[in-house]
C-alpha cells in the first residue's frame, strides 16, 4: 500500500493535472516593450482591481498579470535570442544588449585637482614613467648582476659604488668629529636616507593640503 508521502505526491499531480491550462500567448491593448539585456517586460496598460474584492481574489488578479508579463517575456526571448546546446552546461540563451540606462545610485566622481607636481610637469612637460623606468631593478656593471634600485640590497643604500658596510674615511679630522659627537659615517648615511624620506613626506602632505583647499575654492564658485 502507498505511504502518506506517496498519496500527497499523487494529490499534488493530480490537482495540477485538473488546472485549466494557460495560453502561451499573451495578446495586451498596448503590447508590451522589452529589454532582453536585462531581462525586463515593460506593461503600460492599467491594472484594474476590484476594490471590493477580496484579498485572495486581489492577489489572484495581481498573479494572473504577473503570470502574463512572464509569459510574453519567455516568448520574446525564444523568439528573437539565438539558443545553443551544449553537452555540458545544456541549453544556452544569449541575451542582447542592454538597451535601458539605469540610473546611479550615486553621482558622477569629480576629476580630482592635479597636484603641485602634475602642475608642474604639466608645465615642464615631464611625462610620466614607463613601466621599464618604474621597475625596481637595474644592471650592475661591476656585479654583472641585476640588483634593486631601492630596498634590502639596493643601490641606494651604495655611495660611489661603496655599500654600507665599507666607508672609506679620507679626513681623519672628521672622524674624530664624529666620535666626539657619537656619530659615524654610516649613521649619517642612514640619518640622510631617512630624512630624504621625511621631506618627501613632508611634501606629500603639503600637496595633499594644497590639492584640498583648490579643491574647496571651486565648489564655492
Amino acid at each position: 500500500m502507498p505511504g502518506p508521502i506517496e498519496e500527497q505526491a499523487s494529490t499534488a499531480v493530480a490537482a495540477l493535472a485538473a488546472r485549466p491550462k494557460l495560453a502561451v500567448a499573451v495578446e495586451k491593448p498596448t503590447p508590451y516593450s522589452f529589454d532582453l539585456g536585462l531581462l525586463l517586460a515593460n506593461d503600460t496598460n492599467p491594472v484594474r482591481i476590484d476594490r471590493t474584492a477580496s484579498t485572495a481574489t486581489v492577489e489572484a488578479q495581481l498573479a494572473a498579470v504577473a503570470r502574463d508579463g512572464a509569459q510574453a517575456l519567455i516568448n520574446q526571448l525564444l523568439t528573437t535570442c539565438r539558443v545553443e546546446r551544449t553537452a555540458s552546461d545544456g541549453v544556452l540563451l544569449s541575451l542582447p544588449p542592454v538597451t535601458t540606462a539605469l540610473p546611479r545610485e550615486k553621482p558622477l566622481p569629480q576629476p580630482k585637482p592635479p597636484t603641485r607636481w602634475e602642475q608642474f610637469a604639466a608645465r615642464k612637460g615631464i611625462k610620466p614613467k614607463t613601466r621599464e623606468q618604474r621597475r625596481n631593478i637595474q644592471y650592475d656593471d661591476k656585479t654583472q648582476t641585476w640588483t634593486p634600485k631601492w630596498g634590502f640590497g639596493g643601490a641606494n643604500k651604495t655611495k660611489d659604488g661603496q655599500a654600507d658596510w665599507l666607508v672609506e674615511v679620507k679626513d681623519w679630522q672628521k672622524d674624530a668629529d664624529h666620535a666626539a659627537k657619537g656619530t659615524s659615517v654610516r649613521g649619517d648615511s642612514r640619518r640622510e636616507r631617512k630624512e630624504h624620506v621625511r621631506r618627501n613626506d613632508r611634501r606629500m602632505r603639503r600637496n595633499e593640503l594644497h590639492a584640498a583647499s583648490a579643491a574647496g575654492t571651486r565648489s564655492k564658485k
